[in-house]
C-alpha cells in the first residue's frame, strides 16, 4: 500500500509542478499579448512620429540601405573622428536633446522636448527605437532604469 502512496504523492507533486508552470506560462502569454497589442498601437503612430522627426530630408552624408523592400537610414557605429554630422537629421536632434538635458533622460521626456504626445500609450515606442539604436551604436549609453545619457 505504501507503494501506492509514494505513486500518487509524485502524482501529486508533478501535477502542482505543471500547474505552476501553467500559471506563468499563462502570464507569460498574456504579456506577449500586451506587447503585441503596443506595436500595434505604435505602428499606428509611427507614421505620425515617422513625419514629425523626419520633417528634415537625410543629409547627402546620411547613407541609406533597402531592409524588407523599403529603404532606411543607416545610423553608423561611434568611431574615433567620426562627429555627429554622419547621422540623419533626426538622429542629429536626439543627440542634441539628450546632450542638452545634462544629465541622464526618459524617453517621455525628449518626447515632450520633440513636442510628441506623450500620452498616447505607444506613441514613444518609434522614439524609444531610435534612442536605443543610438545606445547600440555607442553614441548613447542606456542606464538600467530605462534613461538615456551621452556617452562620454
Amino acid at each position: 500500500m505504501t507503494e501506492i502512496n509514494e505513486i500518487a504523492e509524485r502524482v501529486a507533486a508533478r501535477r502542482a509542478e505543471l500547474d505552476e508552470e501553467e500559471k506563468l506560462l499563462a502570464e507569460r502569454l498574456d504579456a506577449v499579448r500586451a506587447e503585441r497589442e503596443e506595436l500595434a498601437v505604435a505602428t499606428r503612430g509611427v507614421g505620425a512620429d515617422a513625419r514629425e522627426l523626419d520633417a528634415e530630408k537625410p543629409s547627402a552624408q546620411a547613407k541609406t540601405a533597402q531592409v524588407g523592400g523599403h529603404g532606411v537610414l543607416l545610423v553608423p557605429h561611434r568611431e574615433t573622428g567620426a562627429g555627429e554630422d554622419v547621422l540623419p537629421p533626426d538622429y542629429q536632434r536626439l543627440m542634441k536633446i539628450v546632450r542638452n538635458a545634462g544629465g541622464p533622460v526618459r524617453v517621455k521626456d525628449v518626447g515632450v522636448e520633440l513636442g510628441l504626445e506623450v500620452e498616447v500609450k505607444g506613441r514613444l515606442e518609434p522614439l524609444r527605437g531610435k534612442l536605443s539604436k543610438l545606445a547600440g551604436r555607442g553614441r548613447l549609453r542606456k542606464l538600467p532604469d530605462g534613461r538615456f545619457q551621452i556617452t562620454p
